[in-house]
């Protein structure tokens, strides 16, 4: 399913905002919060609560060394981004004007392989060629604290790294055998490993809880607006999770939805595809958050830190005001 596909699928359920606060939404066309997105847009759940949810997806390439959605909401031609929240850390810590304002999920990928790579762990990954979108993406941050941490060495220094730019390059970098194994993303992970020859060697959200210590399934990517979108409109945020929370329960309920969202936004409308991106979803997303979750983002980060140092993550601390927990009246 191209871009120009998906996008008309969206627009036409996209009705008149007539006095209501407008959100901007501007979202990866194969990142899986469209799915969420189309939900809210299909069933109307922003407009009972308040607010007019407008949905363009972009690219997932890099502009000026940051990602799409992360230069438009800076820039001002955007309200509603995701990104992990140890990137917006780096970016406020830079200075950028964006506050999270709601969890996501834990929203990392895996490690994708072919069907008879001697790849099982991360104890495999000595001397290997990796396609990641960028050398900081969090999965590779993940994996070279977790080797780190568990096997005594990093393979940022005893594997080779190789920076593709875009998760569409990781899939081409992959099936032209140019690499040896790629850290895709995990909505995109089932279109190649029910597709194709290859396996996923592990997946990085097992990283995630290992690297924390909890049991508290912790979310990686957050919601983000702009400091000023958060303090202007706040009949919108709180709208928007409001709305969030309905299309969450209808997409861990509504089995039917996901065969519509397979023939609207899928790329892979594969029934097994389906299934497999489905179940990854529900096992993914987080409803919502509170200081405990934040304490353990906190804990993580610090390990993250100790593990792959500072230069590694990009960022050395978590700025204060990062996590916008109660919203304005």
């Amino acid at each position: 399913m191209d871009v120009e596909t998906q996008q008309a699928a969206l627009d036409a359920l996209h009705d008149d905002p007539g006095d209501l606060p407008v959100l901007r939404a501007r979202f990866e066309h194969n990142g899986s919060p469209r799915y969420m997105l189309y939900t809210i847009k299909k069933f109307g759940f922003d407009h009972d609560h308040g607010f007019h949810l407008d949905v363009r997806l972009v690219s997932d390439e890099l502009e000026g060394g940051v990602e799409t959605v992360e230069a438009k909401l800076q820039e001002g031609d955007a309200d509603l981004i995701d990104i992990d929240y140890i990137s917006t850390a780096r970016e406020r810590a830079e200075g950028a004007p964006i506050v999270a304002f709601h969890p996501y999920g834990r929203t990392v990928g895996g490690l994708v392989v072919g069907e008879d790579s001697d790849i099982e762990g991360l104890e495999d990954l000595r001397d290997k060629r990796l396609g990641v979108v960028r050398r900081l993406d969090k999965n590779w941050i993940l994996t070279r604290a977790a080797c780190r941490e568990f096997h005594g060495f990093d393979p940022d220094e005893e594997a080779t790294p190789i920076e593709i730019g875009s998760k569409v390059g990781l899939t081409e970098a992959l099936h032209d055998g140019e690499v040896d194994g790629v850290f895709q993303f995990w909505p995109i992970v089932p279109e190649i490993t029910e597709t194709g020859p290859y396996r996923e060697a592990f997946p990085v959200s097992e990283l995630v809880q290992r690297l924390s210590g909890t049991d508290n399934k912790l979310p990686i990517s957050t919601f983000l607006t702009s400091e000023d979108y958060f303090e202007d409109n706040p009949q919108a945020i709180r709208g928007f999770k409001r709305a969030y929370g309905e299309a969450v329960d209808q997409l861990r309920s509504d089995d039917e939805l996901w065969e519509t969202i397979g023939d609207e936004l899928m790329y892979e409308n594969d029934p097994a595809v389906i299934r497999a991106v489905r179940d990854g979803w529900r096992d993914m997303v987080v409803d919502d958050w509170d200081e405990e979750t934040v304490n353990g983002m906190d804990q993580l980060f610090d390990h993250l830190l100790d593990v792959a140092g500072a230069e590694a993550i990009g960022v050395d601390h978590l700025p204060d005001g990062l996590f916008r927990l109660e919203v304005p009246e």
